[in-house]
Order: C-alpha cells, then sequence, then structure tokens
C-alpha cells in the first residue's frame, strides 16, 4: 500500500446474493478491531457517484448476520461501466469521504468496475465473490450459491411431489444465464431425469426423444432443469417445441420458472461461514499491501487472484457432474 490505510469502503453491487450482509459485517468488524474506519457506500457504484456513503461501525453490522439481500442496498450503473467522468467522479467522491481502500462484494461486473478504479485511478481495490451464479474463477464457490441452490433444491422435492400424484412432465428453470453450476447441482440433488445448461450444447430431437422414453416408462412422471441460459431459450421455448412435436403433444408438461426466489431468504450456514472468511480475509489482504484482487476459497484455503483473471477467465464445470446426470437418470 503505497498511502496509509486508515479508512476503507465497502460496498455491494450488481445482483444480490444471500451471504452479503455477514461478508459486510466481516468486513467492518475485522477493520474496526485493527483501528480502521469504515465507510459504507450505499447503491453501489451509482451511490459512489452520488456520495451515497454512511459511516458504519460494529453495531451498524449487528443482527444481519442471517438476513438475505444487502443493508447497503445495489443497483446496476451504466454511467459508471461506459462513461469515464463517472468513474472520475466515485474516485474523487472515494477521495472527499477519506476513503484509502475499497472492498466489495459482487460479481464479474462488480469486479470490472473495480478493476477500472484501480486502472484509472489509482484505488486499491479487493473483491469478495458474491453472485448466486458460482463463475467467479478463484475460488470453488461464491457467496449465495450454496444457498441459491438450496432454494431451488427445495422447489424440486415439491414440484416432483405433484409431478408424481399428476403424471407430469415438469420444466424448472433456474438461474445460470452463462453457467449451468446451480442447474448441474440441484439437478443431480433433485434427481432430474435431464439438466440441460449453457456449456453443453443441447440436441432437441435426442431431449424429446429421451422426454417420450422417461414419460413411457413406469413411473410416467419426470423433472428436467433447464439453466435460463441454455440455448433451447429456456423452460418455455422447450416446452413449445414439444408441444409442437406430435409424438410428445400428449405429454402433460408443466414450466416452473424459479426466477428471482433464489436470491432471497436467509443465507446457509455455508454462505455464512464463507461469506464471513472471505470478508475478513479482505480486510486482511489490504492490510498486507495487496490491490486489485480477489480473496477466495480453494480446496479450504483462501488464495488471492488478480481481479481481472477472476472475472475474465471461465471457470468450468465439473464434466464428471454431467455425466453422473445421465448415468443416474
Amino acid at each position: 500500500m503505497t498511502t496509509p490505510l486508515n479508512r476503507i469502503g465497502v460496498f455491494t453491487s450488481g445482483g444480490d446474493a444471500p451471504g452479503m450482509n455477514a461478508c459486510i459485517r466481516a468486513v467492518v468488524r475485522r477493520a474496526i478491531s485493527e483501528g480502521l474506519e469504515v465507510v459504507g457506500v450505499r447503491r453501489g457504484f451509482a451511490g459512489m457517484i452520488d456520495g451515497d456513503f454512511v459511516e458504519m461501525d460494529r453495531q451498524s453490522v449487528s443482527n444481519v448476520l442471517q438476513k438475505g439481500g444487502t443493508i447497503l442496498k445495489s443497483a446496476r450503473s451504466q454511467p459508471f461501466q461506459r462513461d469515464p467522468e463517472a468513474r472520475a467522479r466515485a474516485a474523487a467522491r472515494l477521495r472527499e469521504a477519506g476513503v484509502d481502500a475499497l472492498v466489495g462484494v459482487g460479481g464479474d461486473g462488480t469486479f470490472q468496475g473495480m478493476s477500472c478504479l484501480h486502472d484509472e485511478h489509482g484505488v486499491p481495490v479487493v473483491g469478495c465473490p458474491g453472485t448466486i451464479d458460482n463463475d467467479l474463477f478463484g475460488t470453488d464457490e461464491t457467496i449465495g450459491y450454496d444457498s441459491a441452490l438450496n432454494t431451488a433444491l427445495d422447489a424440486i422435492d415439491k414440484i416432483r411431489d405433484t409431478a408424481d400424484a399428476h403424471e407430469r412432465l415438469f420444466l424448472v428453470e433456474v438461474m445460470g444465464r452463462d453457467t449451468g453450476f446451480i442447474a448441474l447441482a440441484c439437478g443431480i440433488g433433485g434427481g432430474a431425469e435431464l439438466v440441460l445448461i449453457p456449456e453443453m450444447m443441447t440436441d432437441e430431437a435426442k431431449v424429446r426423444e429421451k422426454i417420450l422414453s422417461l414419460m413411457s416408462s413406469q413411473s410416467r412422471s419426470s423433472i428436467v432443469v433447464v439453466a435460463e441460459g441454455d440455448e433451447v431459450g429456456g423452460a418455455h421455448r422447450l416446452a413449445e417445441s414439444l408441444r409442437a412435436d406430435p409424438g410428445c403433444a400428449h405429454i402433460d408438461t408443466r414450466v416452473t420458472v424459479l426466477g428471482h426466489v433464489q436470491r432471497g431468504g436467509p443465507p446457509t450456514a455455508r454462505d455464512r461461514v464463507l461469506a464471513s472468511r472471505l470478508g475478513n480475509a479482505a480486510v486482511e489482504a489490504l492490510l498486507e499491501g495487496h490491490a486489485n484482487v480477489m480473496v477466495g476459497v480453494v480446496n479450504g484455503d483462501i488464495k488471492l487472484t488478480p481481479l481481472k483473471l477472476a472475472w475474465s477467465r471461465k471457470k468450468e464445470i465439473d464434466y464428471d457432474l454431467l455425466n453422473l446426470t445421465a448415468l443416474l437418470s
């Protein structure tokens, strides 16, 4: 760190994820234990541009560990992403507030913005991976992933009951615009007969053939998990394709889109612990002079990854799990 570290800022940005509040709490309390002051930035980069700051102390993060969402709110800021002058205003606001370094909790868009603040204005930044998609390179899991996964799995268990009662095919769409981590894990955990994800090309003819075979078997009810970013166009588009096929038109097909319910609710114990570890590690990284990095957990250990690498390098799914879904269906 080229300048003394006396005052740090913390913010959340992009899509909210269960566990973000636990991470904020860890950042605030670790910083205060080191004699640092903490400023909360409300509404992400939009609030940074507007100077929407709040002083934070130990009491300000009491009783937040179990809450979903984010007490600092979140927003997507097109001006910050596209306009260098907007980023300059944000950096100036931080300097005016006496912020020496910044901890951000979010996903790839958040990290891209933080990289700009560092590269263009020299702001020391450390990122904590907070996204239900689990798609950031440099960490085995991201804050919110386990909670979203368990929310989706709980829904699939309930849908399974009604699918069986009425001998129906349910297409369950889960979040995952670019990656299939949630779909793959809850598909296995929920006993789905098929899992469709963006990482694998979907042959619709083979999907229809598989579904027809499943629905003609003794069970006569099936669950297909579809990541929203799969190239078939989501669960509704797949349902239309099945209904238009004379061979599948007789199948009672229903669609459930879980949507933003996966973002809400209390974080799981796993996410609370992960978020607490990462928030603590972010402050520790700043104290040790690191900047422009993401803190992550790899094989149980805290690891630092260059921030740009975290969002620019693709994180691969476990293809063995994908093969497992076919084996167990």
